[in-house]
């Protein structure tokens, strides 16, 4: 069987793209990768619409199957290839997108669906959604990220102070004066930016981590994150806490017109003991795994989810987890393994949308509950090691049951063979506008 992929950003760029729209999508293609080498030839392209069909063209001749695997949004996967085209996409909203927006028919996400046939994905509340638009009966799947296994070698207790060597910029509430950021300079600055505190050389290369330590990893330019609450929520609850650490890692080519805004609302929060610490760099893959190993809980406050990546993989990796229990989540986070924020149901708008109309709901954070699940869980590691290493088990198995290779690998290799039996059957091409 011959594997055609496809996402829009390139292995060699990741570096330089995070932050940049669909780049996640690259780290969900690599972490597929491993599993589609057992399924057969792989073959990346990064033109599609011109590079598929000559490939699927040679297939035909040689009687060998051949499908196409979009890791793209629905709006932006191709439509007029004669190659069979799954889309795998994330998702975390109420409602798919169901209108054309912006001059463009393909951001009706259930027209393209429809056009395409069949679609992955990797929660059972995006199948759900999916199905709840375009009928039950609709070909789609839930297969996550197959990350589990890769994180089992590094899960073990925590080895005590640790060192986190960082070729980036690092801030440390601790280290800098938080009343240059007040709200009244930023406004006098517009429309530019204050400049960023300097590191001092001290700092530079390194990160000295000890104590109960949260880390969040996320893109700051994306709103579904909810950092606000996850910072003040910290601060309120923990901030007579000399030991207690936030740990928040930028994914973006550079956030600094957005680093001031954080650094205000650490002002905003007064006096404290705890420290946050941001950090703006691309850690390799020692370094990552340092960071993590030196974590004691992974944190999670966004208002939707179409998988985690971070979350899943401090999870398997046997971290005890801060979250709510939504979206993507829901299949995955529980009060074996995390300290689960409560949420609701508000009004919500589809992130691509220009229009930024109310279209589809949301998951409303509640803010005490975060204060709480960081007040608990600050207990649990400093008071109760036996209650924090069964917490740890039990989001590692959790993950195990959603991620592994196990569970993953039979639902794929069903999914991708059924439906090239199907086009097989009915002789289907997919060709033509939608």
């Amino acid at each position: 069987m011959i594997l055609i992929v496809h996402t829009s950003t390139t292995a060699t760029r990741i570096a330089q793209q995070l932050g940049r729209p669909e780049y996640s999508y690259r780290f969900v293609l690599d972490e597929f990768r491993p599993l589609l080498d057992e399924f057969g030839t792989v073959i990346e392209v990064d033109e599609p619409e011109r590079e598929v069909d000559v490939i699927y063209d040679r297939c035909r001749r040689d009687g060998e199957p051949c499908v196409f695997l979009s890791f793209m949004p629905p709006n932006k996967t191709p439509i007029g290839l004669a190659c069979p085209t799954i889309p795998v996409f994330a998702w975390e909203y109420e409602a798919l997108p169901i209108e054309e927006f912006g001059g463009k028919p393909r951001n009706d996400w259930t027209r393209v669906l429809a056009k395409l046939g069949h679609a992955l994905t990797h929660s059972s509340f995006t199948v759900e959604r999916t199905r709840a638009a375009l009928g039950e009966d609709f070909p789609i799947a839930c297969v996550p990220a197959p990350l589990w296994e890769r994180m089992q070698e590094l899960r073990g207790p925590r080895n005590g102070p640790t060192r986190l060597h960082v070729d980036g910029l690092v801030i440390d509430s601790q280290r800098i004066d938080l009343s240059a950021y007040r709200k009244s300079l930023l406004l006098a600055a517009e429309p530019d930016v204050l400049p960023l505190p300097k590191v001092r050389d001290e700092d530079r290369g390194a990160i000295a981590l000890d104590g109960v330590v949260y880390t969040a990893i996320f893109n700051p330019h994306d709103a579904r994150k909810n950092w606000m609450e996850m910072i003040s929520g910290f601060c309120d609850a923990l901030r007579d806490k000399s030991d207690a650490t936030l740990l928040i890692k930028l994914t973006h080519y550079d956030p600094a017109d957005i680093i001031p805004t954080y650094l205000e609302q650490l002002y905003k929060m007064g006096r404290m003991s705890c420290r946050v610490l941001l950090v703006h760099a691309y850690l390799h893959k020692p370094d990552y795994n340092t960071l993590l190993r030196a974590t004691t809980y992974a944190v999670n406050t966004s208002h939707g989810e179409g998988q985690c990546l971070p979350l899943m993989e401090y999870m398997s990796a046997g971290k005890p987890a801060l979250a709510p229990r939504h979206t993507s989540m829901r299949d995955y986070v529980d009060d074996g393994g995390a300290f689960v924020i409560d949420s609701s149901a508000e009004p919500g708008t589809w992130p691509h949308d220009q229009r930024q109309a109310f279209r589809t709901l949301r998951q409303r954070i509640h803010y005490q509950s975060v204060v709480e699940a960081y007040r608990r869980s600050y207990h649990v590691a400093r008071y109760e090691p036996q209650v924090y290493a069964a917490m740890g088990d039990a989001a590692a198995a959790a993950l195990q049951r959603y991620c592994s290779i196990e569970v993953v690998r039979p639902r794929l290799h069903r999914f991708i063979h059924d439906r090239l039996e199907a086009i097989s059957s009915t002789d289907s091409v997919h060709a033509g506008p939608v």
